[in-house]
């Protein structure tokens, strides 16, 4: 196979996503004169509708689409079988260009619970709050007002939520909060703030607020389409990487190999997913894993790929009223897309600016609901959960319309909807991500996501379809519930879904379910329980002896020059959203990187 030496650059990152835009925009903005490039495999996402217009963001989801990889999983019989399939962010911004764009913070203590030098909360809640404009309220303690990542209510309001939050507060007997982000509040119905510019209606990713914006640099480079294979050593030291034209981005392109040399340093930004096995196609990690391969052994380094971590999601749909505000008829391409786009052009406004999702909880059980969840979530609950109120079990909401790209794909007629969408923060089970070879010496990967192998895992998904199911029957939107989108209760169930004319009594009693009901919802959850997007922790920066990847200041183990910068470095899970932390991880590795070459930056440090 052919190589060619492209060029020189001070800095390459393999992996263009949302944590690389952030180090390489803040970098490039610090010194012009540094000489950055960005590998990525995907596609640019300058100005195009499915990744600005923040209403598109399921068509990412679709089968068809190029916008995210869909890796798949191993078989899991804790699944019923299924092989789970996660997608993952595949374009210039990663992730930030295809998520939900739902604004959440993990406590502030998650970060403290890292126990890593230099990533204790009060060293990153400065850079939290630089990263942002929080549009919703001005000179907010714990949020930003002069970063570049927006925050908004988005471009209209919509009535499901406050329907769910007026019922979350009466019957459920939660208190409201206008801000659930705060670092530390939760268990109240709040509403759910988005990562979209409320002055221009765009979602705010990191490629075009770090990146894109800086256009007029000619140092700064993002070469879209390429994948990179692997990094090059001379002596343990990182020198370059090596890079093919990506099959899918560019399938009619010549397939032999470059190499982009790197003066100063490698950052691989590759995610859950392509960090370790970006690492283990260039030597590093564990021998069986390697040998199996055909690889050379460069650094014994047997964590790498392992400590996958995700968060656990179910969507569950209802029939919604007609004169309800949902999303159905803009997702289904209606002529009111049109009309919603002339008022977003204008003016930045219109469900064109909307995600559906405007109201929320991060839930924590109180002692009745525990003890209705029976005790195989007991012990998890003791250790983890009940001296820490700032740590929420599972987050969950209403979703103003059926996303059938997000789920199970149901054929459903042309109506409106509203859906439960509810997901666990930190449940116990871990997968692994390694390389493997498939047919034909064809690189393929070994992926286990773990989902549900701690038998604790489901028992709040089990309370959660519950509890959600009790809040929706009793919003004003509420018109039953779609049979095909629940469990399969046996007949003459209590729990049977039909069509309803309205809710009922904010007072009337709860549905009450038998043991084969309770089954019928644990086989429900093992056939739909899906990612949540969030995959982490595959190069965990911890302790090496504690199966570590990177070090404090994100150097990998056993070599020089190469570090790891993205969500992939997170050694437990975050109880958020992640492109918070993402955006978070780029910010910090800025700065650890402007001081290890010596780069004098008052912007990297003034907050």
């Amino acid at each position: 196979m052919s190589h060619s030496i492209l060029s020189e650059f001070d800095i390459v990152f393999a992996g263009g996503g949302a944590t690389a835009c952030v180090v390489a925009g803040r970098l490039a903005a610090c010194d012009p004169s540094l000489r950055i490039l960005i590998l990525e495999a995907g596609q640019h996402t300058l100005n195009k509708p499915i990744h600005v217009q923040p209403y598109q963001y399921p068509f990412n989801q679709l089968p068809t689409s190029t916008t995210v990889t869909f890796n798949i999983g191993n078989p899991s019989p804790r699944l019923n079988g299924r092989a789970p399939i996660v997608p993952s962010g595949r374009c210039v911004g990663g992730g930030s260009c295809v998520n939900f764009m739902v604004y959440t913070r993990a406590p502030a203590s998650d970060y403290d619970d890292w126990g890593v030098n230099g990533w204790e909360s009060e060293n990153l809640i400065p850079l939290m709050k630089k990263l942002e404009t929080y549009e919703v309220q001005p000179d907010h303690p714990t949020h930003g007002n002069n970063g570049p990542i927006k925050v908004s209510s988005g471009g209209c309001e919509l009535g499901v939520s406050d329907e769910f939050i007026q019922v979350g507060t009466t019957y459920h007997k939660r208190r409201y909060a206008d801000d659930t982000n705060d670092l530390e509040t939760c268990n109240t119905y709040s509403p759910w703030r988005k990562y979209i510019d409320g002055t221009t209606g765009r979602r705010s990713d990191a490629a075009h607020h770090y990146v894109y914006n800086q256009a007029h640099n000619p140092n700064l480079q993002v070469w879209d389409g390429k994948r990179v294979k692997r990094v090059i050593f001379e002596d343990k030291r990182a020198v370059g990487v090596e890079f093919t034209s990506d099959p899918v981005s560019c399938p009619d392109a010549d397939q032999s190999s470059s190499i982009a040399r790197a003066l100063k340093l490698v950052v691989i930004c590759g995610g859950a997913f392509g960090s370790p096995t970006i690492l283990e196609r260039s030597g590093i990690g564990a021998e069986a894993v390697l040998k199996r391969c055909g690889i050379q052994q460069l650094v014994n380094l047997p964590g790498v790929g392992e400590n996958y971590r995700d968060h656990n999601i179910a969507f569950v749909p209802y029939l919604a009223a007609d004169e309800a505000v949902t999303m159905d008829a803009l997702w289904r391409g209606e002529s009111i897309v049109q009309e919603s786009l002339a008022q977003w052009n204008s003016s930045g406004k219109s469900l064109i600016a909307q995600n559906g999702i405007d109201s929320t909880i991060k839930w924590r059980p109180d002692n009745e609901e525990l003890k209705a969840m029976g005790p195989i979530f007991q012990p998890h609950w003791k250790e983890f959960f009940q001296d820490r109120p700032d740590k929420a079990v599972a987050i969950f909401g209403a979703l103003a319309g059926y996303g059938a790209q997000l789920s199970r794909p149901l054929i459903l007629p042309p109506r409106n909807y509203i859906t439960a969408g509810y997901f666990t923060l930190y449940p116990v089970s871990v997968g692994s991500v390694h390389i493997n070879v498939v047919e034909n010496d064809k690189e393929g990967i070994d992926f286990t996501t773990g989902f549900l192998d701690d038998s604790s895992d489901i028992v709040p998904l089990d309370f959660m379809y519950k509890k959600t199911r009790e809040i929706f029957r009793r919003m004003a939107s509420y018109r039953g519930e779609i049979a095909a989108g629940h469990p399969d209760f046996p007949e003459g169930s209590a729990a049977a879904c039909r069509e309803a004319s309205g809710p009922v009594d904010i007072n009337a009693p709860d549905i009450v379910y038998t043991a084969e009901d309770d089954e019928a919802i644990s086989q429900f959850h093992r056939d739909v329980v899906q990612t949540a997007w969030h995959s982490l922790g595959t190069c965990a920066m911890k302790p090496e002896e504690d199966r570590g990847v990177v070090d404090a200041r994100l150097n990998v183990y056993g070599v020089s020059n190469l570090k790891v910068a993205d969500m992939s470095i997170s050694p437990l899970n975050v109880g958020t959203n992640t492109y918070s932390t993402a955006l978070l991880i780029g910010e910090r590795a800025a700065m650890i990187i402007a001081e290890d070459l010596g780069i004098n930056c008052v912007d990297l440090t003034r907050v």
